[in-house]
């Protein structure tokens, strides 16, 4: 239990962490209808989480460093729990807006990372183990989260995807109490809020701009001012970071060519596997005529395939380059997303099953092990740092991944369709839209943006996978992680089916 109890707290909190990215997708149609939700609301509802997860990743972990990891982890556990109950309360986008990047900081403060693994599981194979065992459960909440969020919305309601975290977080709460031990940093560390304020200032207007363009056009005058408002803070990250006695991010590690790969690997990981999975959701729903429970079962194509792989990687592939399991899932992610762009508009959920496959090994190759990456890629001592930046950059491209895509599909769409028309199926309204177009034109304009979507996914997918194999050599990745930080579990997404 003192090996192994440590693990299954990572794990529980992996778990939920996971289960509350995937659950909310298959829910998108019905919180649609219940709040009256536009398309740009709908992408908030995910972003909003996953960019407050990004923006506090570094800072946070310095915090846990200097108050004491266990300490932050159970009182991030119990705001996010608080911050669940009031997500399902809420009445109205503009409620939901506030607590959905509440949800995401008390998440970011109980993420797993902040709970270090012990004894046998930090090295060599037995660490490939623990590794393959925490893909397993990433993998297992990708499958169940689908699901579970379908039967929870056509059974209770679409509320009870947020109460569903509190007894999970009660399990949490006691089991880090009575397993993991207190731990903290070194002395004399300090947290960089500077740098913190200023990345969540970068994440964020780059992120609202990039809706904007899909709401308002590249050229509009609010999509071109948070660019600049973006360009502005990551300026000011920068300047920060060279002079900050304790860094969120030591700079000169992005000198280091197999860093910047598994960087570039890791923002497009989650980005490209699950950013187009929202809208997949809304279009099975509310053009294909799918129950919630059924467009969850559809994704089980991908979500089984990452769970198989996940496991047979952590136990057969010890020793394989990280370069090419990483390198060679990203091209698996974007050849799969290439398979998916076939769609027209009498097709149906089991055209995407050959590219969800796809995906789904793609993501079992790359989610184990990319944290492992980022660490072996740097030296020891900034193991933590390293670890921290690659599970920020994922967090980021799931939020980038899921705009872009929205951007993408509406962006097509009107080609075929007026520009209110056009957001307003994008973002579930088909049923309201039936009487002034055809059933034909909805499905076709839908199914057009969704192959654009994919199709602009598959190159990036395709790029940073030949990125990472380009630039993560072996020798360089590939030595084994100093343990102490390098010990802390990868960060989700999800994005196993999210990363």
């Amino acid at each position: 239990m003192r090996t192994w109890g440590p693990l299954t707290a990572v794990c529980l909190g992996t778990f939920m962490l996971l289960l509350d990215v995937t659950i909310v997708v298959v829910a998108l149609p019905d919180m649609a209808r219940s709040l009256h939700a536009s398309l740009s609301d709908l992408q908030w509802v995910v972003d909003g989480y996953a960019l407050a997860l990004a923006a506090l990743l570094l800072g946070v972990g310095a915090a846990a460093d200097i108050l004491g990891r266990r300490r932050v982890h159970v009182v991030g556990v119990v705001l996010f729990a608080v911050a669940s109950l009031l997500c399902g309360l809420a009445d109205g986008p503009g409620r939901w807006w506030p607590r959905g990047p509440c949800r995401g900081s008390g998440r970011r403060r109980c993420s797993p990372r902040r709970c270090r693994c012990s004894g046998p599981c930090t090295r060599g194979r037995q660490r490939s183990v623990a590794l393959g065992m925490w893909g397993a459960v990433s993998g297992g909440a990708a499958a169940v989260g689908p699901v579970l969020g379908g039967v929870l919305t056509e059974g209770p309601g679409w509320r009870w995807i947020f109460f569903v975290n509190l007894p999970v977080s009660v399990a949490a709460v006691w089991l880090t109490l009575r397993v993991v031990p207190e731990s903290r940093g070194p002395r004399g560390m300090r947290i960089d809020w500077l740098g913190t304020v200023a990345f969540a200032g970068f994440a964020g207007g780059l992120t609202y701009a990039v809706v904007r363009a899909g709401e308002d056009g590249w050229g509009a005058s609010a999509t071109l001012g948070s660019f600049a408002v973006a360009a502005l803070a990551l300026v000011c990250f920068v300047l920060v970071e060279r002079r900050v006695a304790h860094p969120l991010l030591d700079l000169s590690l992005l000198r280091k060519p197999a860093f910047v790969g598994v960087m570039a690997g890791a923002l497009a990981f989650n980005g490209v596997a699950f950013g187009v999975m929202p809208y997949l959701s809304i279009w099975m729903q509310t053009l294909l005529g799918m129950s919630p429970v059924r467009g969850g079962l559809t994704l089980l194509p991908l979500t089984g395939a990452a769970v198989v792989v996940s496991v047979l990687a952590g136990k057969l592939l010890h020793g394989v380059p990280a370069r090419l399991t990483i390198g060679g899932g990203l091209l698996l992610i974007g050849t799969g997303c290439f398979c998916q762009a076939v769609l027209g508009a009498g097709s149906d959920w089991t055209t995407l099953v050959p590219g969800l496959v796809l995906v789904g090994v793609g993501t079992g190759l790359v989610a184990p092990g990319i944290a492992g990456a980022a660490l072996a890629a740097v030296p020891a001592e900034r193991a933590g740092m390293a670890g921290g930046a690659v599970n920020t950059v994922r967090q980021l491209g799931y939020a980038l991944g899921v705009a872009v895509s929205g951007t993408v599909l509406t962006s097509r769409m009107r080609d075929t369709l007026p520009h209110d028309a056009a957001h307003a199926l994008a973002g579930g309204g088909a049923g309201a839209l039936r009487g002034a177009f055809s059933e034909h034109a909805l499905r076709a304009a839908f199914a057009s943006g969704l192959d654009s979507a994919l199709v602009t996914a598959g190159f990036v997918g395709t790029a940073a996978g030949a990125l990472v194999l380009a630039l993560v050599r072996a020798g360089r990745a590939e030595r084994p992680a100093a343990p102490g930080p390098a010990v802390r579990a990868p960060g989700a997404e999800e994005t196993a089916a999210r990363g």
